[in-house]
């Protein structure tokens, strides 16, 4: 031991303190940051307008965060770069004030800008937009659910289109797409990857606007009552292995089959070399629709080329199970069953349609003016018509596109085809230089149908042709990691009779419905289908009906009921389901054995309407600048009359008299009903300005057409108390074009 009372020893206590005190600094450092450490992976709750800026794991909950109502902001910000935001299976809902699934608003959340972000294990609902992002590269979107958001509430109905209902997807320059809403909006990001993520009873699933370089697989798009993926100026993207079934509307089976523009998979402007690759797209309004674009329609340059179809299925579509036009692709190893059209070429060029097995299609391959188009390979089983091919004698005047461009229907290879039991084969018309060889036909009733302005069919072998058949390689398939298979369990669903629409459209098999089979049927004699899971049911009440053939069951079932005739109708038939968990058309979740109440509803109230049409010079009297219908001091006789009980029409180039075709006229309808007392919504559709009075009061007033920017025919209603006998009237413009007039009243129960 040092003696103290030596020098020097006080120096050596004095360093055996900083050696005793230096283990201690190091363990309150290493304590510091383990506190630091710890505090970071905090799971953070999510609260209404935070930013993320680092990864974070969020707190798993419940979360109900109103968006705000800019589409510019969003309940939660992502901003920054090399970051993994693990929502943990947070759910968020938005709107939760409202009711319907066209009143929700708002982001979700919004991603600005940066690289390599992750975002997975979310959940949304309730809003217009569950997730945008804009100038971020490298984003991956996975393991989310962004199901029952945004949907419009259709109007067509199972006995009648509106045409209120259609879509235009034309323009998305500057965001337009987005009043349609979507699961995710997408734009300007490159090399994007969303896999394993569903979407289901909203509008669209994934729109893109200037992505490249992406990859979409794994996910689940499907019944949804617009788009499932839409692609605008996107380029060598992938997209395979997704189920995308059911993006329908616009289809009454049996009825009316239009698909107003609805989707699995849109591709439009300028859309380059993407690879599509055995994707189920079944039941869906188109099951691909590529439009060049207006750039291609005015120039005739470009198009939505060199983009690569492959293996999937484009089976029960209303219109085409593939539309491709004004474009040059590759179609290959598809399957186009029970379609309008298989495929609907127009205007197509050097496209390649091989290896297809079309059946019961009313056309399998329709192409007007294409050029260049080689059809070999393919199956076509009991087709009404395999191949339709033709032009028309002229195109439409100052059309950009025929300036530039040859729009003749010529220059067809048809060979190594295998045709059995179509009515048609060949239907030719306005078509030149075609090579047809090597053939197989049996069962058809006529082979080929041709007129005089065919010319240069070639039947003769080609050697070369049939050589370079023999050896072409494959299309390399892309390599996916753990691919699903999307077409499992299709078989249930096969045939397009399992498309039912309704208000919210396309019903999804998870909760039950009774649904009418014969709703223009004029016999009193109603029939109706019981579909849903394994369950019981029995009707609680009904109205307008009797003489019902069953009050209780088990599902599947089929009942009729006779209509009670009256002045008007209004019937309801309300059921009560027992039985399996379900899933309403809303998304709640009903457990199994909790009672579940769905109906059946139709109301229809006549107004003795007496309409006048009317046709002047627009140029001498502007109804819309001077918002008088008629012009003053001027006595009009009128081009045609008609008295009806309600006002459904739609006019395609004009209204059409016996004096000949008018574009442009006035509407003029006066009517009365006597109406049971209660609450109704009276609702009008229109192109180009109408204004309704009840009673001699303006309650609809829409008279200035340059408010509605979009090629639609807009939808507006208005909510009235009424009760006794009212009078209506409807003043209605059309200047030129598309025109359209409707009115419907509904009773709110």
């Amino acid at each position: 031991m040092p003696d103290a009372s030596k020098p020097g020893a006080s120096k050596i206590k004095m360093m055996t303190k900083k050696i005793i005190l230096l283990p201690l600094v190091i363990l309150a450092v290493v304590t510091f940051y383990a506190q630091v450490r710890k505090v970071s992976t905090l799971e953070k709750p999510l609260v209404k307008g935070m930013k993320i800026t680092r990864s974070e794991k969020i707190k798993k909950q419940e979360y109900r965060l109103d968006a705000f109502p800019s589409m510019d902001a969003a309940a939660v910000v992502i901003e920054g770069s090399n970051m993994t935001v693990d929502f943990n299976h947070a759910v968020m809902k938005g709107s939760n004030a409202k009711k319907n699934p066209d009143e929700f608003f708002g982001v979700a959340v919004l991603i600005k800008g940066g690289k390599n972000i992750t975002i997975r294990n979310l959940k949304v609902n309730g809003y217009k937009v569950a997730v945008r992002a804009a100038n971020t590269e490298n984003l991956t979107i996975e393991n989310c659910d962004f199901s029952y958001n945004y949907r419009q509430h259709l109007k067509s109905t199972q006995d009648k289109e509106d045409v209120s209902d259609w879509l235009s997807h034309h323009q998305n320059e500057k965001d337009e797409w987005l009043r349609y809403g979507a699961a995710i909006y997408l734009r300007m990001c490159d090399s994007v990857l969303i896999r394993n993520t569903k979407v289901t009873g909203g509008q669209n699933a994934l729109m893109m606007t200037e992505c490249d370089y992406g990859k979409i697989y794994n996910n689940d798009f499907s019944f949804n009552s617009g788009i499932g993926i839409g692609m605008y100026r996107c380029s060598f993207n992938t997209v395979a292995h997704n189920k995308i079934n059911f993006n329908v509307r616009g289809y009454s089976h049996g009825v009316y089959h239009r698909g107003q523009d609805s989707a699995g998979i849109l591709v439009y402007e300028q859309c380059n070399s993407n690879l599509f690759y055995k994707n189920s797209v079944t039941h869906s309004g188109d099951g691909f629709f590529l439009w060049a674009g207006q750039t291609t329609m005015d120039s005739g340059i470009g198009g939505c080329n060199d983009n690569v179809l492959f293996g999937n299925d484009f089976s029960y579509a209303p219109t085409n199970g593939v539309e491709v036009t004004f474009s040059r692709n590759v179609i290959t190893g598809n399957r186009m069953y029970e379609c309008d059209h298989g495929i609907w070429g127009g205007y197509s060029f050097n496209t390649i349609i091989s290896d297809n097995v079309f059946r019961d299609n009313h056309i399998a391959i329709a192409i007007e003016h294409g050029q260049e188009n080689e059809i070999h390979h393919n199956i076509f089983l009991k087709d009404k018509e395999a191949i339709r091919l033709w032009a028309r004698k002229e195109q439409p005047a100052g059309w950009g596109y025929a300036k530039f461009r040859d729009t003749r229907s010529r220059d067809y290879i048809i060979a190594s085809n295998n045709f059995t039991g179509n009515r048609l084969v060949l239907n030719l018309g306005r078509t030149e230089k075609l090579k047809v060889f090597e053939n197989i036909y049996s069962g058809y009733e006529e082979l080929f149908k041709i007129d005089s302005t065919v010319s240069g069919l070639d039947t003769t072998w080609h050697d070369e042709i049939s050589l370079r058949y023999a050896t072409d390689s494959t299309v390399p398939a892309p390599v996916i990691p753990s691919p699903q298979d999307p077409f499992k369990g299709n078989v249930s669903f096969a045939g397009r009779k399992n498309i039912l629409i309704s208000e919210w459209g396309p019903y999804d098999f998870r909760s039950p419905i009774i649904w009418n089979t014969n709703p223009t049927d004029t016999s009193p004699v109603m029939k109706f289908d019981l579909p849903g899971p394994k369950g019981k049911w029995k009707i609680k009440r009904f109205k307008g009906v009797e003489n019902i053939s069953a009050m209780n069951g088990e599902f599947p079932a089929t009942i009729t009921a006779t209509k009670i005739a009256g002045s008007h109708t209004e019937i309801l038939i309300e059921l009560e389901y027992t039985g399996a968990a379900i899933t309403t058309p809303f998304g709640q979740h009903i457990s199994a054995g909790k009672p579940y109440l769905f109906s059946f509803k139709k109301f229809f109230q006549p107004i003795h309407f007496e309409v006048v049409w009317y046709a002047y010079d627009f140029a001498m009297h502007d109804p819309i600048t001077t918002g008088q219908l008629l012009p003053p001091n001027v006595r009009l006789r009128p081009i045609k009359t008609e008295n009806v009980n309600k006002l459904d029409y739609a006019w395609w180039g004009g209204i059409k008299t016996e004096e000949g075709e008018f574009k442009q006229f006035v509407t003029l309808a006066n009517g009365s009903a006597e109406i049971e007392k209660g609450n109704y919504e009276l609702g009008v559709t229109w192109d180009d300005a109408v204004r309704v009075y009840v009673d001699g009061k303006l309650v609809i007033d829409e008279w200035n057409p340059s408010l509605y920017k979009f090629d639609e025919s807009p939808h507006k209603t208005v909510k009235l108390q009424l009760g006794g006998k009212h009078f209506f009237t409807v003043e209605h413009v059309e200047k030129g074009g598309f025109a359209t007039l409707g009115l419907k009243l509904k009773k709110l129960l």
